[in-house]
């Protein structure tokens, strides 16, 4: 038995022996009450893994979440961060208890190739769909999860509140279910570490965690190092297209997220002067009066028909012809950066994750090609494939345009 069965089963009894509770719900004798539960309290003893230990955890918002043991049993609210546990445990579906629709759906290229490496994801529950309005707590809860992940922004947290203001981590609180709180996208350069730290300690992969942890910090520093002498007039204006192709022309990061990274890599993200929310769409006049000598636009290769054929399977030259047709659609072939030759596609998901690193290094190779020259973004992710990734990233994920 579950620490979580044990904890609704005394709920049940407390509320079995509440005054005032009608005549025909206390049909059970309070020696038997007594019995079922002392029978449950053995139970759960036994059932406790040996030598088992306590592990407390920080997360993003400082909160500290012990559990009773690493988890074996996780949901993840949105089922994106599969890929983060994908670099720290070899097989991430052997303690997969629930997640969101959105890895079949949005990320579906990539769905099918961890299918093909796990086949028990198909028959993974859905908890709702990736947004905080379609999860279900009641779902949740029935499938006896020891640990549910999710991010700030779907617990219904703006920046500075505290976690007792979202509903959802309220009601698995009061059930007794662990929530840890994780970013990739909001923050990326500052919750990207104890995030992985958090969610590395409460699977029990601590050294994993610790291991990337290294790799990813040792391949920030050296572009931050290159960088560390530019001024702020030799930042080159950069035009991230998101989700190139899906929706009319042109969805672009503005706060955080994108803008961090293109910050990060020596650019600045003409998106982030107009719009302040996290996205938002840049018209066709302010996008060609900006002149970015910089164009790259996102995909996931789920809406390979009209958006960004990337990702799993898509070869080379697919991704190029899907890039071009892009461009030619959304009427961009005039700006500075398409007739530079200075115009690419990558992977969406690389910006909710921290696989991230492969996108800022091909950020920084592209805007700064004479200060990243040696830098190769495809060498780091084979690597990153061979030394972590339990279901690697085998296909295209990311592709230059020359004129």
């Amino acid at each position: 038995m579950s620490s979580l069965d044990f904890r609704h089963t005394a709920a049940l009894v407390r509320d079995h022996a509440r005054p005032g509770r009608p005549t025909a719900s206390r049909s059970a004798s309070p020696r038997s009450v007594l019995a079922a539960l002392l029978l449950m309290l053995l139970s759960a003893l036994f059932a406790a893994p040996a030598g088992a230990t306590p592990i407390t955890v920080t997360d993003i918002l400082g909160r500290s979440v012990t559990l009773p043991g690493p988890a074996q049993r996780v949901v993840l609210a949105q089922a994106r961060h599969f890929q983060v546990l994908s670099l720290l445990t070899p097989d991430p579906a052997a303690i997969l208890a629930g997640w969101s629709d959105e890895f079949r759906t949005s990320f579906a290229p990539d769905y099918r190739a961890a299918l093909k490496r796990f086949p028990r994801l198909a028959d993974v529950p859905v908890v709702g769909r990736h947004t905080a309005e379609s999860f279900s707590v009641e779902r949740t809860l029935g499938l006896r999860p020891d640990l549910v992940v999710m991010t700030a922004s779907f617990a219904g947290l703006i920046q500075g509140q505290a976690a007792d203001d979202s509903p959802i981590i309220r009601r698995l609180d009061a059930a007794g279910v662990p929530v840890i709180v994780i970013d990739f996208f909001m923050r990326p350069m500052e919750n990207t570490v104890p995030s992985l730290r958090a969610l590395g300690a409460a699977i029990g992969r601590e050294d994993q965690a610790e291991r990337f942890i290294r790799f990813y910090q040792q391949h920030m520093q050296a572009i931050a190092q290159r960088l560390a002498d530019l001024p702020d007039d030799q930042r080159p204006p950069v035009f991230v297209h998101a989700h190139a192709g899906v929706t009319d022309c042109c969805n672009s990061p503005g706060a955080g997220t994108f803008n961090e990274m293109v910050q990060y890599a020596g650019g600045h993200n003409i998106g982030a002067d107009v719009l302040k929310t996290a996205t938002g769409k840049l018209n066709f006049e302010y996008i060609n009066a900006r002149a970015p000598q910089v164009y790259v636009a996102t995909g996931t290769g789920s809406n390979a028909s009209s958006g960004l054929a990337i990702g799993a399977g898509v070869t080379q030259a697919d991704a190029r012809a899907s890039l071009r047709r892009l461009i030619q659609a959304n009427r961009l072939d005039a700006l500075p950066a398409v007739r530079s030759g200075n115009s690419h596609g990558i992977w969406h998901a690389f910006n909710d994750s921290p696989l991230h690193v492969v996108f800022i290094e091909a950020l920084a190779h592209w805007i700064h090609p004479g200060r990243f020259a040696d830098v190769d973004p495809a060498r780091t992710l084979e690597e990153i494939n061979r030394r972590f990734l339990a279901v690697p990233l085998d296909g295209t994920y990311l592709v230059n345009l020359k004129p």
